[in-house]
């Protein structure tokens, strides 16, 4: 069956555009032995990559057997800051790949807006997408649920079933499935391949390689 032509590739932004997620990976297991409850890396891996606030917060919680008070994450802020300052480079390939890319783009992130544009100039990345930046702070529900990318096709006048998601994470993919989109899963950072995989989803591991591999899932 012909598939519909891709007219709008929505990237996270996290381990998809930037190679952020082990930097922060190795941040969070410092809060989270500070905080009293850690977890490997590994366990963050598994856990946390692509995940929202509510659901890293919960986890804490339930490790600590008790309430984190409100505005907790906000101690620990500099920590992020100051490792993406220092380490951000952008995702091997993805600069190539949005050269080459034929389509509209825009990037859609559990992140919040300063972190995503400030990520994105660190990595000279922003001008690829402009004011085509939404965040999970746009809609009620973050990944794992649909909100954030039926909201990015809304708002650009896209149909779903024409749109390509670009994820790292298990909660990213999950969420273009649900959101009646066509997932691309990238490997080739912190997430393996098997927890990618599924229905409607393309997994690859070099980001040179994803223009091709759109032309080929809208044949």
């Amino acid at each position: 069956m012909m598939r519909s032509p891709v007219e709008l590739v929505i990237f996270d932004c996290d381990g998809v555009l930037v190679d952020s997620e082990r930097i922060c990976v190795k941040v969070d297991a410092v809060v989270m032995a500070d905080l009293g409850c850690a977890f490997t890396e590994a366990e963050i891996v598994e856990r946390f990559v692509g995940s929202s606030t509510e659901v890293y917060t919960a986890a804490v919680e339930e490790r600590l057997g008790r309430r984190l008070e409100k505005g907790w994450e906000r101690r620990y802020e500099h920590l992020y800051e100051e490792a993406i300052e220092a380490e951000l480079t952008a995702v091997d390939g993805v600069a190539d790949a949005l050269e080459r890319l034929a389509t509209g783009v825009c990037v859609a992130s559990n992140g919040g807006h300063a972190g995503i544009r400030r990520s994105l100039t660190l990595t000279g990345l922003l001008h690829h997408f402009e004011d085509r930046v939404f965040s999970a702070a746009d809609v009620r529900r973050g990944k794992p649920a649909p909100d954030l990318f039926r909201h990015a096709a809304r708002t650009l006048g896209v149909r779903p079933e024409r749109c390509a998601v670009v994820e790292d994470s298990a909660y990213g993919v999950r969420a273009a499935r649900a959101a009646g989109m066509r997932a691309f899963g990238y490997c080739g950072g912190l997430t393996p391949a098997s927890r990618l995989e599924g229905p409607d989803t393309v997994v690859f591991d070099d980001m040179r390689d994803l223009p091709e591999l759109l032309a080929v899932a809208a044949g």
